[in-house]
């Protein structure tokens, strides 16, 4: 299987990378939606994942929201070898995007220039009031949560509240960078899909986009589009990619 792929990209000219959970997983990432994180989330916050990170539950109880998102989203980590590999397709000119629904940003840090983040990215926050930017630092430092709750990020500049660029549950994705995926995904001969169940929409629904000749899904589980690729691998995406790249 390995070798068939290494095939497959080297007659590839346009690839484009379709990511989700499993990719950054590897990094020391968890996957909120995996049975440890539910539990943690009932457990501590009585809530689900999908609640505690609502736009209502942002609006409604911030406090709550930003304690859950600081333990939970956003992680120290390192770019794993799928990132790497990946970085290195590009510098190659084989790989022209790559569409994530992860919002970590190790694919910019491991070197990637063309992505497209579905979901949004913990490394950008703004101020509801005045969109005066912010680092994730900020979001974490005694200035910026000095109120009474200790948790809550405020502006500096305005006091408004500091929300991260990430998109809740009940939000839309953003129209620009859906249109820019999908678009990516239609022009490349080649589409690789790794670390994901594409049972999310609607970001899932961009594979069906794809017009050229070889799909490639590599995850650990069976997906809805395994028929529909020429090549199917049930592995781990880093040691696929470090592997064949």
């Amino acid at each position: 299987m390995y070798e068939e792929l290494r095939e497959i990209i080297a007659g590839s000219q346009s690839i484009v990378f379709f990511g989700g959970a499993g990719v950054s997983t590897e990094s020391g990432i968890p996957d909120f939606r995996s049975e440890n994180g539910l539990y943690n989330a009932k457990t501590k916050f009585g809530r689900s994942p999908e609640e505690l990170i609502s736009h209502t539950f942002y609006a409604t109880r911030p406090e709550i929201f930003f304690a859950y998102y600081k333990e939970n989203l956003v992680f120290a980590a390192e770019p794993n070898a799928a990132h790497i590999a990946l970085a290195q397709l590009e510098r190659e000119g084989k790989l022209k995007a790559v569409v994530t629904q992860n919002i970590d940003g190790l694919h910019q840090k491991a070197g990637s220039k063309n992505v497209f983040e579905l979901h949004g990215s913990v490394a950008r926050n703004f101020c509801e009031r005045c969109r005066a930017p912010y680092d994730t630092d900020y979001i974490f430092s005694a200035a910026a949560c000095s109120g009474p709750d200790g948790v809550v990020p405020h502006c500096a500049a305005c006091g408004g509240v500091v929300k991260p660029d990430v998109v809740l549950y009940e939000e839309s994705l953003d129209s620009n960078v859906l249109s820019g995926a999908a678009a990516a995904i239609r022009q490349a001969d080649t589409l690789i899909v790794g670390g994901t169940s594409l049972v999310v929409y609607p970001a899932a629904g961009l594979i069906n986009h794809f017009q050229g000749g070889d799909l490639v899904l590599i995850n650990k589980s069976a997906t809805p589009y395994d028929r529909k690729a020429t090549l199917v691998i049930n592995d781990s995406i880093g040691a696929v990619l470090s592997a064949v790249v």
